[in-house]
């Protein structure tokens, strides 16, 4: 803010880095579950190991958790005052 960012870039950029780094996790963890389930596959019966619309709904969730998990503090960063801020470091 203080080189001219406004509020609303602060606030698009952490929740931005945020989305990143769930979607990263959650493409790597779907791959790792995708083989895990080739693993136990064998030991369910009646129920299918990889369930597309299942994986999709998870990794939703997941994501809308953690933009509203990243929102309140994105909004704290983007209220501070950059005097302040730069008087604190």
């Amino acid at each position: 803010m203080a080189l001219g960012a406004t509020r609303y870039s602060i606030l698009e950029m952490v929740l931005r880095e945020s989305a990143l780094v769930v979607t990263v996790g959650s493409v790597v963890g779907v791959a790792v579950a995708q083989a895990a389930a080739q693993l136990v596959s064998a030991l369910l019966f009646g129920v299918k190991a990889q369930d597309p619309s299942t994986v999709a709904i998870t990794v939703s969730v997941l994501l809308g958790v953690a933009l509203v998990a990243a929102f309140f503090p994105a909004r704290r960063a983007a209220r501070v005052d950059p005097m302040v801020a730069l008087r604190y470091e």
